[in-house]
């Protein structure tokens, strides 16, 4: 096999396991995201109900039947439905901030991987060239041992 060939066939197998490596990370992602929703919503039942009716409040607020019950429920509903409007708002930031956190892991396991994939590159290159260092040297070992075959025998049918 040529030193071409090998090199090519090394990079082929560095770049299957980057993208069995990046798929493998990102499916561990989504998997610690479902697993952190699932232990928020274990942890705080009452939010998370008290957040859903606040969101559909605020959803039932923005509907014409809704504002007209508000406008008849008078004080009381007008307080219950800022309540609900600044728990909502609330639990949008937290979501927020959940998100970005996410993002902020996501853009850790990118820069990871990058790493990962700079230094396999580097590793493979050096592999690579210290397999063309070997061959030029064998092929110089090989030359001098053939050249001095030739010489002793020329000398020895010659004398």
């Amino acid at each position: 096999m040529t030193p071409d060939a090998k090199r090519d066939e090394l990079r082929e197998k560095i770049e299957a396991g980057e993208r069995r490596h990046a798929a493998r990370d990102l499916a561990e992602a989504a998997r610690d995201a479902a697993e952190s929703a699932t232990e928020f919503v274990k942890k705080h039942p009452l939010a998370t109900l008290g957040g859903a009716i606040a969101i559909g409040l605020v959803i039932g607020a923005m509907t014409k039947p809704g504002r007209q019950l508000t406008r008849r429920g008078g004080k009381l509903a007008t307080l219950v439905a800022d309540a609900a409007i600044a728990y909502g708002v609330s639990m949008l930031e937290k979501a927020g901030e959940a998100a970005t956190q996410g993002q902020d892991k996501l853009e850790d396991l990118g820069d990871a991987l990058d790493d990962k994939r700079r230094t396999v590159r580097r590793e493979a290159a050096h592999l690579a060239s210290t397999a063309a260092d070997r061959t030029r040297s064998a092929k110089r070992r090989v030359s001098r041992k053939t050249e001095r075959a030739v010489r002793d025998l020329r000398t020895h049918f010659t004398s």
